[in-house]
């Protein structure tokens, strides 16, 4: 009959090693206090106009394939004071971006042929520290979300390319308001430049240059020249 007494030290060892894990209550204090860190987003200047989670893709020339670039959240974001528009998408865990840049006039958003749930469009992008022109396709969950992404950046779209055109009609006409004063006060230094002479000034003017021979200076002419014509004509 086999003897079961290592049974029972093996059960004693376990409740020891229980014992062992028990919490007993005791509250150690931390040795190094750690405070919170505030982190920077680079959103912080800027309101969330449309927040969506999706996978994006770009397209590799080289390989002639699509390649994905990460799942997570696009938005795109308005500037509190420029009102430019830039999109932005971080990958979910990592929060590594996947896509930052400027909504555009020239942009245009389509649907990707064949998928209702995904649309392309290029940009020259800046994710990776420099500026790339890409081909993206992004994925969404459903048709309704990739239908409200594409309204939204048309919409984004046409608003900044109103805004160009506002300011070049501001510029324009602040050229030309610059131009009427700048030939107004061209005209003004002209008049100033040419005084008109005033009626007592060129008859006092005529008075001097055309004198009036005198009486007496005419009499004096004429006796000088009778008298003249009276001396006897000389002898040949």
């Amino acid at each position: 009959m086999a003897s079961t007494e290592p049974v029972h030290e093996h059960r004693e060892d376990e409740e020891a090693v229980a014992n062992e894990d028990e919490d007993t209550g005791a509250q150690v204090a931390p040795i190094v206090k750690l405070e919170a860190v505030p982190v920077s987003t680079g959103e912080e200047d800027e309101d969330t106009i449309l927040d969506l989670k999706s996978k994006l893709y770009r397209f590799d020339k080289d390989g002639n394939q699509w390649k994905e670039r990460g799942a997570g959240t696009v938005k795109l974001l308005k500037h509190k004071e420029t009102s430019k528009v830039r999109l932005v998408m971080r990958q979910s865990k990592t929060l590594k971006i996947c896509a930052n840049h400027l909504v555009l006039p020239t942009m245009t958003v389509q649907e990707h042929a064949g998928n209702e749930k995904s649309c392309v469009w290029h940009a020259t992008d800046y994710a990776d520290g420099e500026l790339k022109d890409e081909l993206f396709c992004i994925r969404f969950a459903s048709i309704d979300n990739c239908k409200a992404f594409m309204e939204k950046f048309q919409e984004v779209a046409e608003s900044q390319g109103k805004k160009e055109e506002n300011k070049d009609a501001a510029a324009a006409a602040g050229l030309l308001e610059k131009l009427s004063v700048e030939e107004k006060k061209t005209e003004d230094k002209a008049g100033e430049e040419v005084p008109v002479a005033s009626e007592k000034e060129t008859e006092d003017k005529a008075g001097e240059e055309v004198p009036v021979t005198s009486e007496k200076e005419t009499k004096s002419d004429s006796e000088k020249t009778q008298k003249k014509d009276e001396e006897p004509a000389s002898s040949s």
